[in-house]
């Protein structure tokens, strides 16, 4: 199946595309406006994104929306992860404030709310995956992108980074990887 993906984010089109095979991934037509992730919840904002895009393609869409939760700061920057710092922030000051209000070993997860939705049957389908973690003293490492040079996975236990990692190990225990392979044993048994 042809999906539309609702995001201009080429990180996240890369991570999930093949997490996704046998499904392939086009990316969102320039004219799609996307409606804004002011939503309550990581899960919220990903229909919100799905919908937009199926009903202005006319295609199955689906859209993620993810980010951190620091247990230290009552579970922020949580929907905001992506202006944590403001809304024109970088990768780069989000995870310096971050490092800066949260301390070194505190709890960390990353959560990755995934939705399908498709205008022509009316179908909508929401998965979720979770990765829990600790927060490194300082950031690791130069793969991955946002918050991975400082999130220790707890699912691996050489204590590297989420960025030190390979992309298929990241895979194999990611938030992403987990709502992607979720989304693709749905999508397989839709079939």
């Amino acid at each position: 199946m042809r999906l539309i993906l609702a995001s201009r984010n080429a990180d996240k089109v890369r991570e999930l595309g093949p997490l996704l095979v046998p499904h392939e991934l086009e990316p969102l037509p320039d004219d799609v406006e996307l409606p804004p992730e002011d939503g309550e919840t990581f899960a919220a904002n990903a229909l919100g994104k799905a919908r937009a895009a199926a009903a202005a393609t006319g295609r199955p869409a689906i859209a993620d929306d993810s980010g951190i939760t620091a247990q230290a700061l009552g579970g922020a920057p949580g929907v905001r992860s992506a202006r944590f710092a403001g809304e024109d922030a970088t990768d780069e000051e989000n995870l310096a404030r971050l490092l800066d209000e949260a301390p070194a070993g505190s709890a960390v997860a990353y959560v990755c709310a995934l939705a399908f939705a498709d205008d022509d049957d009316g179908v909508e389908h929401l998965v979720e995956g979770r990765c829990t973690g600790t927060l490194a003293a300082e950031p690791r490492g130069d793969g991955g992108f946002g918050y991975d040079p400082a999130f220790v996975p707890d699912d691996d236990a050489t204590g590297r980074t989420m960025a030190e990692l390979d992309p298929a190990e990241k895979a194999a225990i990611s938030h992403r990887g987990r709502a992607a392979r979720a989304l693709a044993d749905w999508l397989r048994d839709r079939a």
